[in-house]
């Protein structure tokens, strides 16, 4: 489908976030729903952009079924590819902070699919990754053969991959893998052990200030 389920858009949107790239193609744009919310949140929040429409970050995506193409998708991204994502981005020109690959790999077979991302990663610093944890039978929707699944993915699938961490989604395999990894990684555990320690043990948070900067380093250095 031209879309993804609702479970873990706050997931990527904050990766997205932590990233802060300064160009982004989002692969299999689909609806343009990951297209919106980058643009929104990296354009509009703290207010770096001053005038409406005049973006200054670039967003560009791929997208197999030009059918899906409507005047949103135009407004959102500086350039739609249109076409297979594995042919285009082996071509590319340009490079990227940062790749979507939302609920995008499970439409390759696997031998595809581990080299579209090794080619992603040749174009890119960052990629996030995102496909069902459960096999789901799917086949062409919308006069779209490109909505077909060919193949279901497991967590040891993307850990051979360098500077990889996964986050837990009841739904999803959530995948960062990239230059970002390291840091973005101990921002996310810093905050998980902020929350348990104001929640459960508010008497530690004095330790906790004095510790962190240990704990961050250590984590780098991982």
């Amino acid at each position: 489908m031209p879309t993804s389920h609702p479970h873990q858009l706050n997931q990527i949107v904050e990766l997205i976030m932590l990233t802060d790239p300064h160009s982004l193609l989002d692969v299999g744009i689909g609806f343009g729903k990951y297209g919106v919310l980058a643009r929104e949140y990296l354009e509009f929040w703290n207010e770096k952009t001053k005038e409406y429409g005049k973006w200054t970050r670039v967003i560009d995506g791929i997208e197999a079924f030009p059918e899906y193409i409507t005047p949103l998708h135009r407004f959102i991204y500086n350039e739609i590819y249109i076409g297979n994502a594995l042919e285009i981005i082996s071509g590319l020109e340009k490079n990227y902070d940062l790749v979507l690959l939302i609920d995008i790999i499970e439409h390759f077979g696997y031998r595809d699919g581990i080299e579209l991302i090794e080619e992603i990663l040749k174009k890119s610093r960052n990629v996030i990754i995102s496909t069902p944890k459960r096999e789901s039978q799917q086949g062409e929707l919308f006069g779209n053969p490109y909505e077909t699944h060919r193949s279901v993915w497991k967590k040891e699938d993307f850990k051979r991959f360098k500077n990889c961490f996964l986050l837990p989604n009841e739904y999803s395999i959530i995948c960062y893998i990239g230059e970002e990894a390291k840091r973005i990684r101990w921002i996310l555990r810093k905050e998980k052990i902020k929350k348990v320690i104001k929640n459960f043990f508010p008497f530690l948070i004095p330790i906790y200030k004095v510790f962190k900067n240990y704990w961050r380093n250590h984590a780098l250095q991982r």
